[in-house]
């Protein structure tokens, strides 16, 4: 699932200029789309690098002259049955709003749905029936259908739920630990926007399950090409990357924030091991250290198993010496063997259970911390056969 922020603005936020803000704030935050009316999309267009949806003028007729440009998505609702402004019909297949959209002709992709009370629960279900997209709106956060929506709903339309802050937001997403697919957030605050952004982001990270592994050799190898990644991003003390010599067991190698009388601290960067080696990136998989580059994304973890995305902005290879460190770590089939080379440095540091601590002091005995996941990967992906790493 991915998961999405809407920003409100059509004409109820207030004149083009208050509307303007909103959407220059959304845009800066990162969000997904904008909800204007029809005739704001051109104006949006120029504004910056965004999804916009736009509500019809009216349901059954398109003309598109009355905006110079196309919207993303159409949508039915606003003016029209979807809130209120005509009351809903008997029978749903008598509905304009509904009819509008079963016709697939483009002339509109979601349906906006205020719910004003329990029939109109059934419209937004029976509108996530036919819509690519449908937005629900509730007037008490207290009585939001949200859950019977999540449950009866799956994955036939992306549901998206009005919030007015970010805390709403971070609810929408953790609702029935399955969550809306996005939520549309009505509010001028550009810090409610970021922070329903962070919820966005939030939702979709997952969380590792990080364990301690025996040390059971740490012996000097000689010269080899080591990788340094330097991220667009600072890391805090407690974050890293995941790395290794074989995918299933990676060690978690701290960002070089600490200080040093050897060098600088270095928040954005890990100094990660040997061209060969494995790191994770954000959809699950690993690269090998060797093939990053600058816009490339890998996966920033913290020693709680939390993790996020960072963007490459640089790799530094060169010629240093490395130790090897292997492991055991013990699975239900008995003990296994996990390994890495990094570099021979003081300032490079992997977290264990006595905490950071530097490769040059590590020892037969100490616990690492590594995540280890019991599968084969093929250029990165698990798959299901037997391969051998030794």
């Amino acid at each position: 699932m991915t998961r999405t922020v809407w920003i409100k603005a059509d004409g109820s936020v207030g004149d083009w200029e208050a509307r303007k803000r909103r959407i220059t704030a959304a845009i800066e935050a990162g969000a997904d789309w904008v909800l204007v009316d029809e005739g704001d999309v051109g104006r949006v267009r120029e504004l910056g690098d965004v999804s916009v949806a736009a509500f019809r003028s009216e349901a059954d007729v398109i003309d598109d002259a009355e905006s110079d440009a196309e919207a993303d998505a159409y949508f039915v609702g606003k003016g029209g049955e979807g809130d209120g402004t005509i009351d809903l019909p008997e029978d749903f297949s008598g509905s304009a709003d509904l009819t509008t959209v079963r016709r697939r002709d483009d002339r509109a992709q979601g349906v906006y749905v205020r719910v004003l009370g329990t029939e109109y629960e059934r419209f937004a279900e029976e509108a996530a029936a036919e819509a690519e997209f449908t937005i629900v709106v509730g007037e008490d956060w207290s009585i939001i259908p949200l859950e019977n929506l999540i449950a009866r709903v799956g994955e036939e339309t992306h549901l998206v739920a009005g919030a007015t802050t970010a805390a709403e937001a971070k609810t929408a997403f953790e609702t029935l630990e399955i969550g809306a697919d996005g939520v549309l957030l009505d509010s001028d605050s550009p810090d409610e926007i970021r922070g329903a952004v962070d919820a966005r982001d939030a939702a979709d990270r997952e969380t590792l399950d990080l364990r301690h592994a025996e040390i059971t050799a740490v012996e000097r190898t000689g010269m080899a090409d080591r990788v340094c990644i330097d991220t667009g991003s600072l890391m805090d003390d407690d974050e890293g990357m995941l790395v290794g010599s074989m995918s299933r067991g990676l060690f978690f190698v701290h960002a070089e924030t600490a200080e040093s009388p050897y060098v600088e601290s270095r928040p954005f960067r890990v100094n990660a091991g040997a061209v060969h080696a494995y790191v994770r990136n954000p959809d699950g998989g690993t690269n090998y250290l060797a093939e990053l580059s600058s816009g490339d994304e890998v996966q920033v973890v913290d020693t709680a198993g939390h993790t996020r995305e960072a963007i490459v902005g640089r790799v530094k290879i060169e010629k240093r010496p490395m130790f090897r460190i292997q492991a055991e770590v013990e699975t239900e089939e008995g003990v296994d063997r996990v390994e890495t080379l990094i570099q021979n440095a003081e300032t490079v540091k992997v977290a264990t259970a006595e905490g950071k601590t530097a490769v040059t002091d590590l020892e037969e005995g100490n616990e690492a911390l590594v995540y280890y996941e019991d599968v084969a990967r093929h250029f990165g992906e698990a798959v299901e056969e037997s391969i051998i790493e030794k």
